[in-house]
């Protein structure tokens, strides 16, 4: 039976000096909405089952992501979901409970990265050597894929979200700041699952 490999940090055309072996990508959805969640994933992808067309989530339609997800659920060595919830989110603030997130992510892989390559410029804290990617999500397959699971899991649970509080419009807003949000949280206040800690909800509590 053949080892698991990735590819070594060199052959990504990245410039690390780690040895070769497994590389993680990550990736979040979730950290400018007014509601729910923070969801992180982290993905290792398997170089013997590449998977065409992973890109930024943010620029693939629903279907298309959606059929991305199952491919990468089906194809990669292994994927893990993190997430922190709206009490933790409140707490700690949203950059603080994103990079909680991630680490949940990465720590659940049953595999045990060498590598974990994270989107944007900041890292959480891991055991594994941990490098910031800009622009990550569109340029480096595992965060694509990262990216692709966070958002599908996410827009799953505000789906989940409309089902408990159909008057809210999670359904279409997905949680984001949208003028029909923003109008609905005005008319009926905030629900159980909107941050306490965002302006624009606070605002909302303020004048109660």
């Amino acid at each position: 039976m053949r080892s698991p490999k990735s590819s070594a940090p060199e052959q990504l055309g990245l410039g690390f000096e780690a040895e070769p072996g497994l590389v993680a990508g990550v990736d979040e959805a979730g950290r400018g909405p007014l509601a729910g969640p923070v969801v992180a994933a982290a993905v290792i992808l398997d170089e013997l089952k590449p998977i065409r067309g992973l890109a930024d989530s943010k620029v693939l339609s629903p279907k298309r992501r959606d059929r991305l997800y199952d491919e990468v659920l089906a194809r990669a060595l292994c994927v893990s979901v993190g997430q922190a919830g709206v009490d933790e989110i409140d707490r700690l603030n949203i950059l603080q409970a994103t990079l909680l997130a991630m680490r949940r992510a990465v720590e659940g892989l049953r595999l045990l990265p060498r590598l974990v390559l994270v989107d944007g410029n900041q890292v959480p804290v891991l055991k594994v050597q941990v490098s910031a990617i800009v622009r990550g999500d569109a340029t480096v397959p595992a965060i694509s894929a990262a990216s692709i699971v966070a958002k599908v899991v996410r827009d799953r649970q505000c789906l989940e979200l409309h089902r408990r509080f159909p008057d809210y419009g999670f359904d279409g807003h997905k949680g984001y700041p949208t003028p029909e949000h923003l109008d609905v949280l005005r008319r009926l206040g905030p629900c159980p699952e909107h941050r306490r800690s965002f302006a624009p909800v606070r605002r909302c509590l303020d004048r109660t």
